[in-house]
């Protein structure tokens, strides 16, 4: 696990500043201005472009890549009136899924996984205000270049509703990309159960874990964005529209389906380790009856091999082993042990122990 340096103890809050070793990337501002009928675009925008626009009905959309300046987002803290706790939250980058309502705006944390292999993601914060939206991400993965294509070519209906319903898009964009993710990862269920079929005594328990503990930890971001989703389903303020609800209705509906893959998955890495298990344990199983097999055949060759491994001398008796003076003695003892030994393998194999 990646060590994650804390504030220490008795800092004061709202104070804006980097962790320690925590990688930063240049800032870059875009701003988006739109209507039903219009759209204007500046990829390079800074704080003050923002009033250009706010005599001007319509919808404006900032979005922040990048939280090495934080004086840029100190800036459009004061001109958006955002409260200089969630602007901790942002720069910390390690605030929990949630929705909190400030009255005039919703400030929304969400995550989005950033690799189809691994489960790693980045935080992506919303502060939606009746005609703004300013979304924060910490690196420069260009994650919503889908989103304001369709605002440009005027596709789908974002650019005929609110905010909110731009809210609603880069939720739903945040939660349908978790799909991908467990698509890939239910395809390696599937190739690591092949190989414990074809090769029972593989090593997968390794591969397993780490995937058990990356569905969990899927598990521990989802639960808390479907109650975001929930919380934004019912909440009683201006800010969401009954239009914008229904959508939001669908969203909420995909987290469960996103929960219930989880928990499917876990439970087949759970059951594929309990096979692998099981495929050792039989495997002992059958390595420690060929030992006992063998061991117990032995017992008696041991018992005649020691009986007369004691040279008693026959000359003292005639009945101090009158075997070692026949000229066919070693013969007959050889002979012996493997009658033995053969009639103890017949046994064995009637009573079907081998």
């Amino acid at each position: 696990m990646a060590f994650k340096s804390f504030p220490p103890p008795g800092s004061p809050p709202g104070v804006l500043e980097h962790r320690a070793g925590r990688q930063t990337y240049p800032s870059r501002l875009c701003l988006i201005w739109y209507d039903g009928d219009r759209l204007e675009e500046n990829a390079n925008a800074n704080a003050e472009d923002f009033l250009k626009y706010q005599d001007r009905a319509g919808i404006r959309w900032l979005h922040l890549e990048g939280l090495e300046d934080l004086t840029l987002l100190q800036d459009l803290g004061a001109q958006l009136g955002l409260h200089v706790l969630a602007l901790e939250d942002v720069v910390e980058g390690r605030a929990p899924v949630k929705v909190e309502d400030y009255s005039d705006y919703l400030f929304i944390v969400s995550r989005l996984p950033t690799d189809l292999e691994e489960f790693q993601d980045e935080q992506i914060s919303i502060f939606l205000g009746a005609d703004f939206l300013l979304s924060v991400q910490e690196s420069h993965i260009d994650h919503f270049a889908i989103i304001r294509e369709r605002l440009r070519h005027g596709q789908g209906q974002i650019r005929q509703h609110g905010a909110d319903y731009l809210a609603y898009t880069l939720l739903d964009f945040a939660v349908d990309s978790w799909f991908p993710i467990l698509g890939n990862l239910g395809e390696r269920l599937d190739q690591i159960e092949d190989r414990l079929l074809n090769e029972p005594l593989g090593q997968p328990t390794t591969e397993l874990q780490g995937l058990r503990r990356q569905l969990l930890r899927g598990r521990r971001l989802m639960w808390p964005l479907r109650e975001s989703i929930n919380y934004l389903l019912h909440h009683e303020g201006v800010l969401i529209s009954e239009r914008s609800r229904i959508y939001l209705r669908d969203c909420y509906d995909h987290t469960f389906q996103i929960i219930d893959l989880l928990e499917n998955y876990r439970d087949m890495a759970s059951g594929l380790i309990e096979v692998y298990l099981s495929s050792l344990n039989t495997r002992l199983n059958e390595v420690m009856k060929v030992l006992t097999v063998i061991a117990t055949i032995f017992i008696p060759l041991n018992f005649l091999a020691s009986l007369y491994g004691m040279n008693f001398k026959t000359n003292v008796s005639s009945w101090n082993m009158p075997e070692l003076s026949w000229p066919f003695g070693y013969p007959f003892a050889l002979g012996l042990m493997l009658i033995v030994a053969l009639a103890m393998v017949i046994y064995f194999k009637r009573k079907k122990w081998i």
